[in-house]
């Protein structure tokens, strides 16, 4: 089963992206973005998607633009995520087949994602809209929307996110920062894997 975490690998370099990309995917992450204000990131994705295959989803985050898209589509990825909702980045997403995580804090920027055509929501920054605000979010939202809380999200507090109704995370600094060792990485995202699966984060 496929876990509802997305690894967020900021800042990462192409000469270490697939090293780094087998750790997280051996910890049973099969979701990694690589944000396009990192070093040479149309490189990492190229590599990742090449090395990786089918054993993972690939893709950018932080997309700001239809041309963007075309982009990232262009270099295998498979995965977009955004900080914001910008319903064209969504529509030509989708129309390549691609999945498409907005970012969004308000109820219209959720329908709006929603109306584009979303895969799911990324509830961003989590911290900043916290958990009631979250819960009241979830409240309107259609029956099996997924949203997934990204921000601040982590081992210390992913049972009572989990608890308090969001469906996944995406996972950034506390799995992945520039500089640490492939094994680093590794045992961050062991780590971050065995919470979640404690906080009945399962499925």
């Amino acid at each position: 089963m496929t876990l509802p975490l997305i690894g967020i690998l900021r800042g990462v370099t192409p000469d270490q992206a697939v090293a780094v990309g087998e750790a997280v995917l051996a910890a049973g992450i099969t979701r990694l973005e690589v944000p396009l204000n990192s070093p040479q990131p149309l490189e990492s994705i190229r590599r990742l998607s090449d090395a990786l295959g089918e054993r993972a989803l690939v893709g950018a985050g932080t997309v700001l633009t239809v041309d963007q898209v075309r982009d990232v589509h262009a270099a295998g990825g498979r995965l977009i995520v955004s900080p914001n909702c910008h319903p064209a980045v969504i529509e030509a997403s989708r129309r390549l087949g691609l999945q498409s995580w907005p970012g969004i804090v308000t109820p219209s920027e959720a329908f709006d994602a929603l109306d584009a055509g979303a895969t799911g929501l990324k509830l961003f920054p989590a911290v900043q809209v916290g958990i009631p605000g979250m819960q009241a979010l979830r409240t309107v939202l259609p029956a099996g929307t997924l949203l997934y809380a990204v921000g601040g999200i982590g081992v210390d507090n992913f049972a009572v996110w989990r608890a308090a109704g969001v469906d996944g995370a995406g996972l950034g600094s506390a799995l992945f920062k520039p500089g640490q060792t492939p094994e680093q990485v590794g045992e961050q995202a062991h780590a971050l894997v065995s919470a979640w699966r404690a906080a009945g984060g399962e499925a």
